[in-house]
């Protein structure tokens, strides 16, 4: 005898509730991954959350799966990608979510992945440093420079801008006034051109990342007055943590799509702890290959080694961290304060560590 569609069904149905009063487990049908759309500027391991969350197929675990990361060589386009719904979810800068609020467009900080900028460090031609420049107030002074210093962020109104402007704001020259107002600020480029200008003198300082840093240390053109791992230099000028790095999404979307915003987050907060947990040399078999073998081997684990020192292992956004980077974003990156309440939503976070908290 041959069932009709309906009929088969119902009697499936029936057989399932059979079993599953009998004690047997019933499977739910499979559900696909749902897609979504994942950015940040470049595949280094200061976005390290991104690549083991990817790596570690964490995403395909919280039920969510895209192609691959949209990479597109910049913080301000990763912005525009997501302010225009090209991309979901990004990870970057905390200034970028709070420019994006400011022109009309509410976007959220979800987390917050460490509690310094590593590209605030200063580091001179190793000329000067041999001539006395060896603090950044001595930036400030003609007779020792030979000019009015010249210093470097990639771009004017970058993130290393940003930063670099607050630590030379917040730095006394001997005649009382900030060092900012000895200097003139250059766009610099990226690793080749910044580390090139540098070398050959067109720059007398520049802010640089720690690649940066080590470069001109290794190769003997440069060498650091303002390095972000001195605990006492980071706390006399900023106080204090910042949430620098953050992953962020539009408002419209945590209204729309909390489910997929739970998974972003869950995905993550998992690669944050494995990280933690993992050797390093662990870490660079992972992600060495299929993001970063333009590097070193060693390289990339001295940036594994380093970032972990100042990872939020928790991803905790706290008021006061968000209050001390403030200070600093304002009035450079963003015109007005924007509220704690209006750029910051805990709420993913406290379920993530209510699931996952090792």
């Amino acid at each position: 005898m041959r069932l009709t569609r309906r009929e088969f069904l119902r009697t499936a149905g029936v057989v399932s509730v059979a079993l599953s009063d009998a004690g047997w487990p019933v499977r739910a049908p499979a559900q696909s991954p749902r897609p979504i759309t994942v950015s940040h500027s470049v595949s280094t391991f200061v976005y390290g959350q991104h690549l083991v969350a990817k790596e570690k197929k964490f995403f395909e675990e919280e039920g969510v799966t895209f192609p691959g990361f949209i990479v597109p060589g910049g913080g301000a386009k990763v912005v525009q990608a997501l302010a225009a719904g090209q991309a979901m979810f990004a990870l970057g800068d905390s200034n970028h979510p709070l420019k994006i609020t400011e022109k009309g467009k509410d976007a959220l900080m979800v987390f917050a992945t460490d509690t310094r900028c590593s590209y605030a460090n200063i580091v001179v031609r190793k000329e000067l440093y041999d001539r006395g420049v060896r603090s950044v107030d001595a930036l400030a002074d003609g007779k020792l420079v030979g000019r009015k210093a010249v210093v470097a962020a990639t771009a004017i109104g970058s993130g290393t801008y940003v930063y670099g402007v607050y630590v030379l704001k917040h730095t006394r020259a001997a005649d009382g006034k900030p060092v900012n107002d000895h200097v003139e600020w250059v766009g610099g480029g990226a690793s080749t051109t910044i580390l090139g200008g540098l070398k050959a003198g067109k720059f007398d300082a520049i802010m640089a990342v720690p690649e940066w840093q080590w470069a001109a240390e290794g190769e003997g053109f440069g060498r650091a007055i303002y390095d972000v791992l001195d605990e006492k230099a980071w706390r006399q000028v900023f106080g204090g943590p910042i949430p620098v790095t953050v992953g962020y999404v539009l408002r419209e979307t945590v209204e729309k799509s909390p489910d997929l915003v739970q998974a972003y987050v869950n995905a993550n907060y998992r690669a944050q702890h494995w990280i933690r947990r993992a050797k390093d040399e662990e870490v660079v078999d992972l992600l060495h290959k299929p993001y970063m073998d333009a590097f070193k081997r060693e390289d990339v684990l001295r940036s594994v080694r380093y970032y972990k020192t100042i990872f939020d292992w928790d991803f905790v956004i706290e008021e006061k961290d968000y209050e001390n980077g403030m200070r600093v974003w304002l009035p450079i990156a963003v015109e007005k304060p924007i509220p704690y309440a209006k750029a910051v939503d805990m709420s993913f976070v406290q379920k993530a560590q209510a699931k996952y908290r090792s």
